[in-house]
């Protein structure tokens, strides 16, 4: 067995592979680009070398580095993970070259897999059974419109050198044919460096089911069952299971022959997966057709892990140092049913468009034998734009009781498992698809097991469903948290202060002869219509004893008691009814976490009014929105202030209101001085923005 081993890869994967090496006594080197610097899998790993700056054909994709950087540290072999070299015969060969152990299959069943069309022609030959479709080397468009008029409408085009849905094209007809095939010709050029497409036959709501299997340096071969990966969006995976829901034994084994079959006709050496793609009619029956096949570890590889209690990157690597591999066919078992969701800083609401930023905050669920998370990052990383978006996979597994019960109710009971996982799995800082997975789990379609690779497009309505108004709970934590957070600031401004008893230090709210009351006023982010109205919302806190308080919003009285808050956790009674919550603040942006739910919210200046659109300082001035005195000045002419700078205060119906900087500008000219009463509409002060808010809001 090896002593060391570099790992070519990132994030997630790398993170994951060190696990193992490091369980089973390897030392593990990591690689990191410029962008990497202080990652996860860097923190992690034994010893760490730079490759390059952050782009990845600079550093990760950069073999004669990552070859280097092997030799330098004395590592004996390289783990690819998956992505970047994973698939890529050169680097695989050159690691041979160098006398490093490439931890995968050999360069030559690589490049037999490697292009779509010539796997087809092996495949082929070795009996594995093919879709209808054309996978010739003539590509001239005359002769593959013909070839597609004779397969028959609708089919996909699809790169040969493709993968991840890039250079693929569904066609309905005829007519639409050679707009479609330019269109995925220049993607494929563009994406693989090869315009070269194959043409199949389109199935109607196919399901994607696909095997994994293993082969050694001894001539075995097995396969250890199927995964169900029809739910995607853009021909990317978002949700993986494992067994195939409604697969029966006989049929378990057809797909399994099928798949050994294909790993024994390239030679295959170690983990792979290999991709079916089968019809509406499959499970009574109907046939099911090799698609491609992955010539390394894949993402969805933990669902297998958690089915069969084995751990595939420790079968990757004795397999790699010449070991047969562990169990034969007839030891391999099936226990219970494993999901994984794919969790993505990504915008679900605009067409998962990646995002980027920081992670604020990263509150995983509880794990267990249940429940595993494979996390490349830690709270306080950066998603930033050069790497894939993923935030972590979230494995759940369970087996009902009863062992003579079906898969059904193990599925059953999986599938709650992850319901409550996302529910209790929280990210703060950038857009993510939490809530979204958290609808799909709970479809009908999903639930029921109605599974193709059009779900989400057909399920659109229960997926992203109009914006729900905010509850009237959640307006009520956040005032409360914002009422404690000011009061703890309050405090530790007091104590550092030269009188710290100094009664202008409280953040009470208390007056003379009047109710001792806060208002605090919130809208969704980004505001909901119409308007932003239904949106925003004012509440009104006042203290009725120790840790009790009556909220006053939306006509409705609420009586409320903080039983605990620390960092922004908090337990309150509303009305009789306990919650707990976690508000995380960035700024003026909220992100509240209750009842397995998330909202983003953004606290606004007490002059705010629910429903007002007017962007204040657009114009250069800031009004006064009703009469008062102003009791702080706050800031000189001709200051330069960053938007959220507190201004000056007015005192207004017993109220005291901040007015803050709309934008990064300057204050040109102050209209009142400390002590002056001010008349509804005044212009307080006249404001140069360095840019229009308008300019700022925009991406």
């Amino acid at each position: 067995m090896f002593s060391k081993i570099l790992i070519a890869n990132r994030g997630e994967i790398a993170c994951r592979v060190i696990r193992t090496a490091r369980r089973m006594g390897i030392s593990t080197v990591a690689v990191y680009s410029d962008a990497d610097a202080g990652a996860r899998h860097v923190r992690l790993a034994d010893e760490a070398l730079r490759i390059g700056p952050a782009p990845a054909r600079e550093s990760y994709l950069a073999g004669d580095r990552i070859i280097a950087a092997a030799l330098a540290s004395g590592a004996q072999a390289v783990h690819p993970g998956y992505g970047f070299l994973s698939e890529n015969a050169g680097f695989c060969a050159a690691c041979e070259a160098a006398g490093l152990v490439f931890i995968g299959p050999p360069a030559a069943a690589i490049q037999a897999m490697g292009s779509k069309s010539e796997a087809k022609k092996l495949m082929q030959q070795a009996g594995v059974p093919l879709a209808p479709g054309y996978h010739g080397d003539e590509q001239s468009p005359a002769h593959l419109q013909a070839q597609a008029d004779a397969i028959g409408y609708p089919l996909l085009i699809k790169a040969a050198a493709g993968g991840g849905g890039k250079g693929m094209r569904r066609v309905e007809r005829g007519a639409d044919f050679a707009a479609a095939l330019a269109s995925c010709q220049r993607e494929a050029a563009a994406s693989f460096g090869s315009a070269h497409v194959l043409l199949e036959r389109y199935l109607t709501r196919p399901r994607h089911i696909e095997l994994q299997v293993f082969g050694d340096r001894h001539g075995n071969y097995v396969h250890l069952f199927e995964r169900d990966c029809s739910v995607q969006r853009r021909h990317q995976k978002v949700l993986e299971e494992a067994p195939a829901p409604g697969m029966s034994a006989g049929r378990r084994a057809e797909m399994g022959r099928a798949a050994v079959e294909a790993a024994r006709a390239v030679g295959y050496v170690g983990a792979g997966t290999v991709e079916f793609i089968a019809g509406e009619d499959f499970l009574r029956g109907g046939p099911f057709y090799f698609m491609e096949m992955n010539t390394r570890l894949q993402v969805e590889h933990p669902v297998t892990e958690m089915i069969t209690g084995l751990d595939l990157v420790e079968w990757q690597l004795r397999v790699a140092a010449g070991e047969p591999l562990p169990l034969a066919q007839p030891e391999l078992r099936i226990r219970g049913h494993a999901l994984e969701a794919r969790i993505y800083a990504e915008d679900p609401a605009r067409g998962f468009l990646p995002a980027t930023g920081r992670l604020q905050h990263l509150a995983l669920p509880a794990q267990n034998r249940h429940v595993r998370v494979d996390a490349g990052v830690e709270q306080g990383d950066e998603i930033g734009p050069h790497y894939d978006p993923m935030i972590a996979k979230l494995v759940v597994w369970d087996e009902a009781a009863d062992a003579d019960m079906d898969d059904n109710q193990n599925r059953a009971r999986a599938l709650a498992r992850m319901r409550q996982a996302l529910a209790d799995f929280q990210v703060a800082g950038v857009a993510n698809n939490i809530d979204f997975l958290g609808r799909l789990v709970t479809s009908p379609a999903f639930a029921a097991a109605d599974l193709d690779t059009g779900l989400i497009a057909r399920e659109q309505a229960w997926l992203f469903p109009a914006a729900e108004p905010v509850p009237d709970e959640a307006w009520c934590v956040a005032a409360l948290d914002e009422l404690l957070r000011q009061q703890v600031e309050a405090a530790a401004l007091a104590s550092r202060s030269a009188e710290p008893a100094s009664p202008w230090h409280a953040c009470d709210g208390w007056r003379m002869n009047a109710e001792a009351s806060r208002r605090f006023a919130f809208h969704t982010v980004p505001p909901s219509p119409p308007e932003g109205d239904a949106g925003a919302m004012q509440i009104e806190v006042t203290p009725r004893g120790p840790a009790a308080y009556l909220l006053r919003l939306a006509g409705r009285e609420i009586h409320a008691e903080v039983t605990s808050s620390a960092a922004g956790q908090l337990a309150v009674t509303l009305d009789g009814v306990r919650l707990k919550a976690k508000l995380i603040a960035d700024g003026e942006r909220r992100t509240l976490f209750l009842r397995g739910r998330s909202w983003q919210l953004s606290f606004l200046p007490p002059l705010h009014h629910a429903g007002e659109r007017r962007e204040e300082g657009g114009d250069g001035h800031l009004h006064a929105p009703m009469p008062g005195k102003v009791i702080a000045v706050l800031v000189e002419e001709d200051a330069s202030v960053e938007k959220g700078t507190p201004l000056l205060v007015l005192e207004a119906m017993k109220m005291e209101h901040t007015i803050v900087a709309p934008a990064a500008g300057v204050v040109k000219k102050l209209r009142y001085r400390l002590g002056e009463q001010v008349e509804e509409g005044a212009e307080l002060l006249d404001f140069e923005p360095t840019a229009t808010p308008q300019a700022e809001a925009a991406p």
